[in-house]
C-alpha cells in the first residue's frame, strides 16, 4: 500500500455508501475539495468519474461492490496528507489492526450510512454517513477532513436532500 501524497492546505471530502447515486447537491458542495476519499459501496463506476472531473479521487470497494469494475480496487487504502496517514476501509468491524500503532491519525469507514465523529485517544474515527440513497431516516451526508501536521480533524455536512 503506496501512500498517496498531496500538497498542503488542502480540503479532503470524504463520502461513502452512494450506491450509485450521485446528487447535483452532492457534487456542488465537493466542487472546493482538492482531495475525496470515497470509504467504498460506490455502486457505478460513473459515480467515480463524477468525482474525478472535481478533484483526484482515493476509492475503496464496499461489500456492494461486487461487479467486474470494482475488482480493481481495494479493500483498504493508505492516504498520506501532509505528514499524516489516514486507513479507509469500508466496515469499521474489519478494522484488523491497531491505527495507533501503525501511525495512523484518522480511521475513515463508511458500511452504516451512518454519520460520526468520534476520538478514540488521539485517533479519529470518521464515518461521513451516506450520499447516496436514503436509508431509514439517516440524513443524506458527507465529511470535510482537515489536517494540521499530525492531527486529524472533521465536520459532517448534511445535505438537503
Amino acid at each position: 500500500m503506496d501512500p498517496i501524497a498531496k500538497p498542503l492546505g488542502q480540503i479532503i471530502g470524504v463520502v461513502s455508501d452512494t450506491h450509485g447515486l450521485m446528487r447535483p447537491e452532492a457534487i456542488a458542495a465537493l466542487r472546493q475539495t482538492n482531495l475525496i476519499i470515497h470509504a467504498g459501496d460506490i455502486g457505478s463506476p460513473d459515480i467515480l468519474e463524477q468525482l474525478r472531473e472535481l478533484a483526484p479521487v482515493v476509492a475503496i470497494r464496499g461489500n456492494n461492490d461486487r461487479a467486474p469494475w470494482a475488482m480493481d480496487l481495494a479493500e483498504t487504502e493508505v492516504v498520506q496528507v501532509n505528514d499524516a496517514l489516514v486507513y479507509v476501509l469500508h466496515d469499521i468491524q474489519e478494522l484488523d489492526l491497531d491505527p495507533h500503532e501503525a501511525g495512523f491519525c484518522a480511521v475513515i469507514s463508511g458500511h452504516t450510512h451512518k454519520p460520526s465523529i468520534e476520538y478514540r485517544g488521539d485517533i479519529l474515527y470518521l464515518n461521513p454517513g451516506s450520499i447516496g440513497p436514503r436509508r431509514f431516516t439517516l440524513p443524506i451526508t458527507f465529511a470535510c477532513l482537515h489536517v494540521e501536521g499530525q492531527t486529524c480533524s472533521a465536520k459532517i455536512v448534511e445535505l438537503s436532500a
